[in-house]
């Protein structure tokens, strides 16, 4: 790449947005890199993996330094991972948390930034992780059921208006001559994350967490609800596509790429949650973390589910999420590397125990 780019990332403490920071990092050690962080803490942690990056001190409310920084950046990329949005039903039965509600402030002050800082000669590009919990929209609101096999397969080659994120997409469409957006849906994410602070997923841990502590293995339903799934390093290799497709000016006008266009899942296969439950305990079993044989399978209903020690992460165990990612394959040449979800789970169960103290 001929000019360095200057990057602002935000949630580089996260699991996502930490781990997106390692790869382009390693990639690319000659971008500038600025980094919202909110507190001192965190910020020594970042600065001692992270020495020449530029810490910007703040959070989500603070408007003034989001919209200085979107207009100083290069590339913006925004880790808010949605992990489930899980409307209706279990949103009114748990309470939102910081990291799981929308924050259109942040939203709105970044898009100001970024169309007042560029112009058509120098654009800025808006990456932003958003979360195919979107998708359990039928089962939650529509269909009302749980853990049942749901057939519809959504894509993002096709039917882009069925998913909105609409201040994204409405500032990559009435300003996509000085700002060019894509929105990155990542499902159930898995694998050791390489960022400086937090490095465990979500959905898949917990779901091991509750069956070490409880000694059973929930089942929503008939447990036949499916979700896609992708390895986290996986997932940071297609942000670095997305920077990539910012520097070449054959993908920086293509209007597959951004914009109403630019809407990505990112996945690398599926899972039946009922089958994930029965294996992680047949795999706490073999390594010796529950006695007297693998846990027994014991049914929940949603509402027990998420009124459970997992909380509202147990409500994705009994929705299904199923998208294919066409569009980052065919238009970024994206392909996953990793092994599958299967695969990682004696290390997910090791892990989880690990933390655990068991």
């Amino acid at each position: 790449m001929s000019t360095p780019l200057k990057i602002f990332l935000t949630g580089a403490t996260g699991y996502i947005g930490g781990d997106i920071l390692y790869q382009l990092n390693e990639q690319y050690p000659d971008f500038t890199y600025a980094l919202l962080i909110r507190s001192e803490d965190k910020a020594k942690t970042v600065r001692s993996r992270y020495p020449k990056a530029r810490i910007v001190s703040g959070g989500n409310d603070d408007a003034a330094a989001l919209e200085r920084e979107a207009a100083w950046a290069d590339v913006v990329i925004r880790e808010f991972s949605v992990l489930v949005t899980i409307r209706g039903y279990v949103n009114a039965n748990v309470k939102d948390t910081a990291d799981s509600s929308d924050h259109a402030g942040a939203a709105e002050a970044l898009a100001k930034g970024l169309v007042q800082g560029h112009s058509a000669s120098r654009p800025g590009f808006w990456l932003h992780t958003g979360g195919a919990g979107i998708l359990t929209y039928f089962d939650s609101e529509v269909n009302k059921m749980f853990g049942e096999e749901d057939n519809k397969v959504f894509n993002d080659l096709d039917g882009i208006d069925e998913r909105v994120d609409e201040i994204v997409l409405n500032t990559g469409i009435d300003h996509g001559d000085v700002v060019k957006t894509a929105i990155v849906a990542p499902p159930t994410i898995y694998g050791q994350g390489r960022g400086p602070a937090s490095n465990r997923g979500r959905q898949v841990y917990e779901l091991v967490s509750f069956i070490l502590k409880e000694g059973y293995c929930p089942r929503i339903g008939k447990g036949l609800s499916r979700w896609n799934n992708v390895h986290v390093h996986d997932l940071s290799r297609l942000f670095e596509r997305l920077v990539q497709a910012a520097t070449d000016p054959s993908l920086q006008a293509n209007p597959e790429v951004w914009a109403g266009r630019g809407y990505y899942f990112a996945e690398n296969g599926e899972h039946v949650w009922g089958e994930v439950s029965t294996a992680v305990g047949q795999e706490a079993f073999k390594q010796g973390l529950v006695k007297g044989g693998p846990p027994e399978l014991r049914d929940l209903s949603i509402n027990e589910a998420v009124n459970s020690s997992a909380g509202f992460e147990a409500g994705s165990w009994g929705m299904n999420s199923r998208g294919v990612a066409e569009r980052a394959r065919k238009v970024l040449g994206w392909k996953p590397q990793e092994r599958g979800l299967y695969d990682e789970l004696p290390d997910i169960v090791r892990s989880e125990a690990a933390r655990m103290n068991l």
